[in-house]
């Protein structure tokens, strides 16, 4: 049976979907305060996935998520979000969440993205333990001499046999500009396609993602030359960029 940890302040709402997941087969804990949050799970690590609102008393859901990552607890978290804030939806995956949903929701696209995200903890654990790969690895290899290389099933990057753990949004991002190899992508298209984010937003949070990605990457972070700046529209993927 799945853990479910719910981190929400407005008690109607947690109850409710207490009531729903357990329905669903999830066992599910409550708790109203980011504090009480962070406190819990470093001792319970059996939690399968956290629901995490944005809006808590005390500390928010962005330092929550932040404080989590950085002590490395990688439980695959959906964050919950007001409709008319887009920013959040942004902030939250910079934090690192996996997934988002901007209230009110429906309860069937709820249980879809939690199982979403169980399935992809279910293939992080089969492609890290002994077991035999249901499918090929998805992994990417680049640089002049394939010497780094990009595993989108265990969210790591591998540069000259040094490991980076990347956040599933990271690892979306870096797929979105390999997939389009050798195109200027421009920064509205990345928030839409990789982030789904519909509105006129501020395209910054895109450039704090590349800065990341260029400091696991790349040779020199200054001179980029995997993930170089298009000016004026966005950025451009070279697998072997030419030799200087």
């Amino acid at each position: 049976m799945s853990r479910v940890l719910v981190v929400e302040d407005e008690q109607h709402l947690a109850h409710g979907l207490r009531f729903n997941l357990e329905a669903e087969g999830y066992q599910v804990e409550i708790v109203e305060t980011g504090e009480e949050a962070l406190a819990l799970v470093p001792l319970s690590p059996s939690f399968d996935v956290v629901i995490l609102d944005v809006m808590l008393p005390g500390k928010d859901g962005f330092s929550v998520i932040s404080e989590m990552r950085q002590a490395g607890v990688f439980i695959p978290t959906l964050m919950l979000t007001a409709r008319d804030h887009p920013q959040d939806v942004l902030r939250g995956f910079e934090a690192g969440a996996d997934d988002y949903l901007t209230k009110p929701f429906e309860l069937a696209i709820l249980i879809a993205r939690i199982r979403g995200l169980l399935r992809r903890r279910d293939w992080l654990q089969t492609f890290s333990g002994s077991q035999t790969p249901a499918k090929p690895k998805d992994v990417f290899t680049f640089g002049s001499e394939g010497e780094k290389a990009v595993d989108f099933d265990a969210l790591e990057l591998n540069v000259r046999g040094q490991i980076f753990r990347l956040t599933l949004m990271e690892a979306n991002l870096l797929r979105y500009l390999i997939e389009h190899e050798g195109k200027p992508v421009s920064r509205k298209s990345m928030l839409q396609e990789v982030w789904g984010v519909q509105e006129n937003t501020d395209t910054r949070p895109i450039d704090n993602f590349i800065v990341r990605l260029r400091r696991y990457m790349e040779d020199d972070p200054t001179n980029p030359r995997h993930l170089q700046t298009v000016r004026g529209i966005g950025y451009r993927f070279l697998t072997a960029p030419p030799k200087i």
